[in-house]
């Protein structure tokens, strides 16, 4: 059974930097530590759990006044294509209308851009290179 919901503790959120390492910069060859930044202390992390692991992983952090920005979208590989993506987006698009926030950014890698289009994101600027992987920013505009 999947549970989706915010990291509880210290523990849990350990756990998550290592699924999101796992994810994100394992494959590129990056070490344990560059999956962090600056404001993990002040973002909403959710977790996707499955028989109490952790499958998935996502963040939400106000990045200027009105816009949030979600950030290290992680699902491990065997869980990827079955919805849990989705569902991590479409709860922290809940929590950013709950924080009153206008618009959502995020940063897409270029072959996830499909997912976040069904999601209702539009792409902003031009695509560029990150960790040497073409991204480009997208922008999800949130009903009042």
């Amino acid at each position: 059974m999947l549970e989706i919901r915010e990291v509880n503790n210290q523990q849990e959120l350990e756990k998550m930097f290592h699924q999101r390492w796992l994810v994100l910069r394992s494959p590129l060859g990056m070490e344990k530590g560059s999956e962090r930044d600056n404001h993990e202390d002040t973002a909403v992390h959710l977790i996707a759990l499955c028989d109490r692991q952790i499958i998935a992983s996502a963040r939400l952090r106000e990045s200027s006044p009105g816009v949030g920005n979600i950030s290290y979208v992680a699902v491990l590989p065997e869980f990827q294509n079955q919805g849990i993506g989705t569902k991590l987006i479409e709860n922290l698009i809940v929590k950013a209308q709950q924080k009153n926030l206008k618009a959502v950014r995020l940063m897409s890698r270029m072959n996830a851009i499909k997912f976040y289009h069904k999601l209702g994101f539009s792409e902003q600027d031009k695509p560029f290179e990150f960790l040497g992987i073409p991204h480009i920013f997208m922008q999800l505009e949130i009903p009042a």
